[in-house]
This record gives C-alpha cells, sequence and structure tokens, in this order.
C-alpha cells in the first residue's frame, strides 16, 4: 500500500525513531520529516532515556508476550544489542510475596506465556528457589515464589537510543527539525474535531509545518494535542539511584533484574556502581488545564509531565521500604539522585516501527489491531493489566508540596 508522499513525524523518542526507520526504509520516495522539541537526540529529558530498560517478553497477555519475543530476539541476535550495553542477558526474575493472589496469578499466566515461546525460564516455587538463583538479594527477600526467565535482560536505554538516531543519520533519509508543538492543524476548521483531517503542526514559536500524514510519536504529552480523555491517562513512576561500592558492583552485575509485580517494585542489575530501584505502579497523575485540541475557547483537564522534579517523600519512603526488603544491606543507603518517569515502549524498539508501518498500511495482524484499535472512552479509574500497584490517584504537585511542607518541619 502506498503512503502519502510527505510524512511528519512529532516526537524523536523510541516510538519516533523506530517508526521513521521503518518507514524510510520501505517507503523510500515518502518525504519523511521527524520533529523534535530537544535540540538532542536522545532528549535528556525523553522518557526511554535511562541508564537502563528491562527488556522482557514476560507479560501475562500473549500477544504482548509474543511481540516483545521478536523485539529481543533482534536485540540479541543483530547489531541492535551487539555493543554499548545496548543489550545484556542477566535473566529476569518475576516474584511474588506470601498471600498476593493477584501477583501470583499474573506470574503464573506470564510463565505460561513465555514457556509457550520456548524461552529458558524456569519455575520457583517457594522462597528457597528464588534465593538459589537470586542469592546476592539476601535470606531477609520477602517472597513466596516466582520463576525466572534466563532470556529477558536489560538494555542502557540511552545507547539504544543514540543507535537508532546514528542508524538514520547514516542512511541520510530522514530529515530532523527541531521545535515544540503547541497545536494541531486541521483542513477543515468548520468539521466536527474527530472529523478533520490534520495537515500539520502549528509550532510555539508561531511557526508551522505541513504534510500529507502526522505521526503522534509524543508519549506522555499526547493528551496535549488529541482528546484522549478516558482513553489514556499520562502518569509518572518513582525512580532511585543508590551509590555502591566496586565490590557490591561485582557481586550484583550477574544477578537476573528483579521484579515484584504484587508490589511493583524492581531492581536491575547495577553499572558503573550505580544501582536504579523503581516502581512499576499506577504512578502521580498531574491535571493540568489546557485547550481541547479543535475546539475553540474550550479547555479540559489531562495528566501531563512535570520535566525536572525528584520523587516526592511518598515515593521516597515506598522505594527506601522495598530496597530494605529486596537489599537489606543497602535499606539505609542514601539516594543521590530521583526522577519521575513515565512509561515507555523501549523493549520493542527494534520491531516497534514495523508494526506501526504495517498499521498505516492496513495489514497490521489481526491480533495487534484488535488491542491498538481506538478504545472507547470509559468512566472511572484506569485499571490496568494487573501488572501495577501502589495507590491510585496520587497527584504529583500535591505530594511535591507535603514533601517541601516535611523538609521544613524537619529544619524546625
Amino acid at each position: 500500500m502506498a503512503l502519502p508522499p510527505k510524512i511528519l513525524i512529532v516526537g524523536g523518542g523510541v516510538f519516533g525513531l523506530s517508526t521513521a526507520l521503518s518507514l524510510s526504509r520501505r517507503h523510500p520516495t515518502s518525504e519523511v520529516t521527524v520533529l523534535e522539541a530537544s535540540p538532542i537526540i536522545p532528549n535528556p529529558e525523553g522518557s526511554s532515556v535511562d541508564a537502563s530498560r528491562i527488556v522482557r517478553a514476560d507479560y501475562s497477555h500473549p500477544v504482548y508476550t509474543k511481540l516483545a519475543d521478536a523485539a529481543i530476539e533482534r536485540w540479541r541476535n543483530t547489531e541492535w544489542g551487539a555493543e554499548d550495553n545496548r543489550y545484556i542477558q542477566s535473566g529476569l526474575l518475576l516474584v511474588y510475596p506470601e498471600g498476593n493472589t493477584n501477583g501470583k496469578e499474573y506470574a503464573r499466566k506470564s510463565y505460561n506465556n513465555v514457556k509457550e515461546l520456548g524461552n529458558d525460564v524456569e519455575l520457583l516455587p517457594s522462597k528457597k528457589d528464588v534465593l538459589r538463583v537470586a542469592h546476592a538479594y539476601g535470606e531477609e527477600l520477602n517472597v513466596a515464589g516466582g520463576y525466572v526467565n534466563w532470556g529477558s535482560g536489560w538494555s542502557d536505554a540511552e545507547a539504544g537510543v543514540r543507535y537508532a538516531k546514528k542508524l538514520l543519520d547514516t542512511e541520510g533519509k530522514v530529515t530532523f527539525k527541531t521545535g515544540e508543538v503547541k497545536s494541531l492543524l486541521y483542513a477543515d476548521q468548520s468539521a466536527g474535531a474527530s472529523q478533520r483531517k490534520v495537515t500539520g503542526v502549528l509550532l510555539e514559536d508561531g511557526s508551522s509545518l505541513t504534510a500529507d500524514l502526522v505521526v503522534l510519536a509524543t508519549g506522555a504529552w499526547t493528551g496535549k494535542l488529541v482528546d484522549l480523555r478516558g482513553r489514556a491517562l499520562s502518569t509518572g513512576q518513582a525512580v532511585a539511584f543508590v551509590q555502591i561500592s566496586d565490590e557490591e558492583q561485582r557481586r550484583l552485575e550477574h544477578m537476573p533484574t528483579i521484579l515484584n509485580f504484587a508490589t511493583g517494585f524492581f531492581i536491575i542489575p547495577p553499572r558503573k556502581n550505580l544501582l536504579k530501584i523503581a516502581r512499576h505502579a499506577y504512578g502521580y497523575i498531574n491535571p493540568k488545564n489546557v485547550p481541547v485540541p479543535g475546539v475553540e475557547g474550550e479547555t479540559m483537564q489531562v495528566s501531563l509531565p512535570e520535566p525536572g522534579v525528584p520523587v516526592p517523600l511518598e515515593g521516597e519512603e515506598a522505594l527506601r521500604s522495598a530496597l530494605r526488603n529486596l537489599l537489606p544491606s543497602m535499606g539505609d543507603r542514601p539516594f543521590i539522585h530521583t526522577r519521575v518517569c513515565c512509561g515507555h515502549g523501549y523493549k520493542f524498539l527494534p520491531v516497534l516501527g514495523d508494526k506501526i508501518v504495517d498499521a498505516m498500511e492496513g495489514k497490521l495482524e489481526p491480533e495487534l489491531s484488535e488491542i491498538w484499535k481506538w478504545p472507547a472512552a470509559v468512566e472511572g479509574e484506569f485499571e490496568g493489566d494487573g501488572s501495577r500497584s501502589g495507590p491510585k490517584g496520587l497527584r504529583l504537585m500535591d505530594e511535591l508540596a507535603k514533601t517541601k511542607k516535611a523538609q521544613r518541619k524537619g529544619v524546625l
């Protein structure tokens, strides 16, 4: 299927770069432009840019297991994972604590899915079995069982994004421009917002870019450009880093990533003497009033990122508790850096663009078409797929205000 001659991709992260690679290779006659808010790619504030990201096929949904498995095949056997820690296969240890039925059920489904695909997985029905494969985490580890998938690993996400950009620069088929999008441009201002054809973007500096097809790869910022109320919610996750010694680095660097879906906490093997602990949870919402896209004079409230802020006290205390549980010897070690990070699809980077272009061409496989189709708006709270935990409805700025108040009390 032929695609339009002029295509604009907004966003130069995982989704944008992967899509640009696939488009430029499969449709070389199309003029492809990537518009990125940051003058630097990887964007230092990008959610997909970090020292480490889990690369796993361990999902309770078999479609995502299959998609991630295809991505891991490329991480493992092609230039995608060849150097710069772009892929380290250290394994993934997925555990659950005593009495947590949701965590145990998610682990069971995930285990069956990766087992069916032929992954090197081992069921760990007891705490003793868990400690056998993750002895460095210590006897105080609060788990009842789980499994280890030796075919999963982790990746230096910044290096992966940099490699994707390098490929595009080397092939020279894609144009890059810098600018922050204010709103979309529409062909027919009189039609209903959902019926209009998007013809380009208006930038914050007043200039504009036009295209026959506009692809939004804007991640957690998308709710500002498209009305996603009731369909998608942007939330922020708590991430912290701990300085460790050379001896601790040697002891932990070959351990599998440990992920507790019952609590949402995970630890990725350290690199350069930095240990990362994070929480995969419902996360923080950050409500902002913005114009309703395509509707004159109306505003709406959506959750948007807040770049550069630290993790609130609530998150720090939760991370501290998890660290004491998973690595008691480091439980009181100070965090040298914290950040609030949005969710991402980094692990799918090598194959994501192919699937997006398949969708553009109308030949995406039915199972992905079904779960990626435009969803109907729903009322109520986001429930997720069973892999998230923690409190719901935490407001980022409220929690940061509580943190400042607690700090002032501490000084007094």
